[in-house]
């Protein structure tokens, strides 16, 4: 697709690229534009191994994307709990609901579940684990929030009412940038190298 345009006097275009055209463009440019924000792109500092999960992750996760299906049993095989989720992309997955029937809670079922997940997760590659729930279910946001997820968002859905977001970030620098981000923390001598303070 090739728009042309004429503003006042000067005739411009507009052009659809692929991304082999796109992006030396924009990697020749992007420094003097935005020379002044203070973005920082994780995967600059991530290992050389947490880099190859991604990639590895991103091979298959538009046609047949990373998901899971966690189901609890008890001693009797009754179904008790469960966790199910989904990769969205090379990065994060979704943890889309996880639950413990009422009669099985406070027994840290739920707990173990998610230390299960975040596990499996952690091993495949994820750098992002992330899910929503109403801001009042406080059964699944302590025990999150306990195991270091922090909420990073809030959402309004005609679907569902107010939803908190929760992140899990499984490299630690990530995890401290969000404390700095936040005004939580001050930087330490880490962040101010890969913020260049």
């Amino acid at each position: 697709m090739n728009k042309k345009l004429k503003i006042k006097d000067n005739h411009f275009t507009i052009k659809s690229l692929n991304k082999e055209e796109f992006f030396p463009l924009f990697e020749k440019h992007r420094d003097s534009i935005f020379s002044q924000d203070h973005s920082l792109h994780f995967r600059n500092f991530l290992s050389e191994e947490e880099n190859k999960k991604i990639k590895e992750l991103g091979k298959d996760c538009y046609d047949q994307p990373f998901s899971m299906n966690l189901a609890v049993f008890d001693k009797k095989e009754n179904f008790i709990g469960w966790s199910f989720g989904w990769q969205e992309n090379p990065n994060t997955y979704y943890m889309c609901n996880s639950a413990v029937l009422p009669k099985y809670r406070r027994k840290g079922i739920y707990s173990a579940l998610l230390d299960l997940n975040i596990e499996i997760l952690k091993d495949k590659g994820f750098q992002l684990i992330y899910s929503r729930h109403n801001a009042t279910n406080n059964n699944v946001i302590i025990p999150k929030l306990k195991k270091d997820f922090i909420i990073s968002k809030m959402e309004l859905s005609d679907t569902f009412g107010v939803l908190i977001h929760l992140h899990y970030y499984t490299n630690k620098t990530r995890r401290k940038i969000m404390d700095y981000r936040c005004g939580e923390k001050a930087p330490d001598g880490k962040l101010k190298k890969l913020f260049n303070m």
